[in-house]
């Protein structure tokens, strides 16, 4: 089996609504959980430093873990807003609380026909960001406010942004320099 392949069907947490609970008569004890634990990537410093597809492959086992760690944090939401412009729909969210999404909302036409017309016409935009789970509810809410209607919610499973601390740090401890390695610490 190839290694890199191994996290690419991540379980999605389930939803606990605790049917299974009350159908087994138990009760939730606070605080009682039965076992913490952590992963730790191990990996022998010669081999990394020699071997550069074994680093390469690190280097992705990184970016997949910290990029689900990441995702486990948000869901992605798509609403359809109405507007003059696709810049005046970025300005309300960009304005809204909770409604900026990691780097500023996308902002597309939604094209549709009316029993009218012949050809498609645009009368929304939809608007996609990201939200973190615990202001969901208040995010849905604030863009019905703003005449959001049709919202998407949708769980993320990665979010893949630079280079993670970790691999940096990595390059770092193996005497590589970050700023002069190509993804996966062999040098340019």
């Amino acid at each position: 089996m190839d290694p890199r392949n191994i996290f690419t069907h991540l379980p999605v947490p389930e939803v606990s609504t605790g049917v299974t609970l009350r159908e087994n008569n138990l009760k939730e004890i606070e605080g009682g959980n039965i076992l913490e634990s952590q992963g730790i990537l191990v990996a022998n410093r010669k081999s990394l430093l020699e071997r550069p597809e074994l680093l390469e492959i690190v280097h992705e086992l990184i970016e997949r873990f910290d990029g689900h760690l990441k995702a486990a944090q948000y869901y992605s939401v798509i609403a359809n807003m109405r507007g003059e412009s696709p810049e005046q729909v970025a300005d309300l969210l960009l304005q809204a609380p909770g409604l900026q999404g990691l780097q500023g909302p996308t902002i597309c036409n939604v094209y549709n026909r009316t029993p009218e017309a012949t050809n498609a016409e645009h009368h929304f935009y939809a608007a996609t960001i990201c939200v973190r789970k615990k202001q969901l509810y208040s995010a849905v809410k604030a863009l019905q406010k703003l005449g959001g209607s049709g919202v998407l919610v949708q769980p993320m499973t990665y979010i893949f942004d630079e280079e993670p601390e970790r691999w940096t740090k990595l390059l770092i401890s193996l005497g590589l320099d970050p700023a002069k390695s190509n993804g996966n610490g062999a040098a340019h």
